[in-house]
């Protein structure tokens, strides 16, 4: 009998979706990151729909590692002591009651975690830190936004390097100090929580990727999209099996097998 694989929980989105007149509620999971998951982390993704924050021991028992992923919306500025400086802003703080919570615990029980793009800034936010609102307002800061006119092809090719810190797990996934990425996010890290260590920087200056340091279990996160494509890129490649690879170990430990 084959051994099963992984089990990674990815939390969903929840979206009104529909027209002007008529919307439904949806809980959402983006096929990329799923696939990524999948194809490239050798793992199974798998869906709790509406896991509320007091379940999330229950079912991290369940699963091996853990995968927060990017979403059209924003992390509440409630959550960093700030108030919202655009209405119009997307959020989902159904999603942020939930994943808040849940990257503490990933972090005390040692399972496995990886953040990507709003991920990212939940995983800062959860750890005390604070977000920029609009970094392409910001005075020396680059537009991290891609175009909405632009096809997917091109909002998610290289838009400008990212400088690794040398010696860093991400230079090694790399196989250098520099790496080009994408960049599809509006909003980006302004204080860094204590106890992440930014292992990536953007031209300008804007933490690209981080480690939550001393974290007794697999614990990165980055602000582009490694789940674009990732077969075709060997650095996105990298990161994927590395995760598949500590969520192989916890399911030995989980199962002991």
């Amino acid at each position: 009998m084959k051994k099963p694989l992984p089990l990674v929980w990815l939390p969903a989105d929840h979206r009104l979706l529909g027209n002007d007149q008529r919307t439904m509620p949806f809980l959402v999971l983006g096929d990329k990151y799923a696939r990524a998951v999948k194809c490239n982390a050798d793992a199974q993704p798998v869906l709790f729909p509406l896991a509320d924050a007091d379940q999330i021991d229950a079912l991290l028992a369940l699963v091996d590692g853990v995968m927060l992923t990017g979403s059209p919306s924003n992390v509440h500025p409630q959550h960093f002591g700030k108030t919202l400086s655009d209405p119009s802003l997307m959020l989902d703080e159904q999603r942020d009651s939930l994943t808040l919570a849940l990257v503490r615990a990933c972090v005390a029980q040692a399972v496995p975690l990886l953040g990507i793009c709003r991920g990212f800034q939940e995983i800062n936010v959860a750890l005390g830190g604070t977000l920029h609102q609009k970094v392409h307002e910001l005075p020396s800061h680059m537009d991290h936004r891609e175009s909405p006119d632009d096809s997917y092809e091109l909002q998610y090719a290289p838009s400008h390097e990212v400088r690794l810190e040398a010696g860093s797990t991400f230079a090694r996934w790399a196989g250098s100090d520099v790496a080009q990425v994408n960049s599809v996010h509006g909003q980006g890290i302004d204080r860094l929580a204590q106890g992440l260590r930014a292992l990536g920087r953007a031209p300008d200056g804007l933490v690209e990727a981080f480690e939550v340091q001393g974290a007794p279990a697999f614990a990165y996160a980055v602000q582009w999209h490694p789940e674009w494509k990732t077969s075709d890129n060997p650095f996105y490649a990298a990161i994927f099996k590395a995760f598949g690879e500590a969520c192989r170990a916890r399911q030995v430990q989980r199962l002991g097998a």
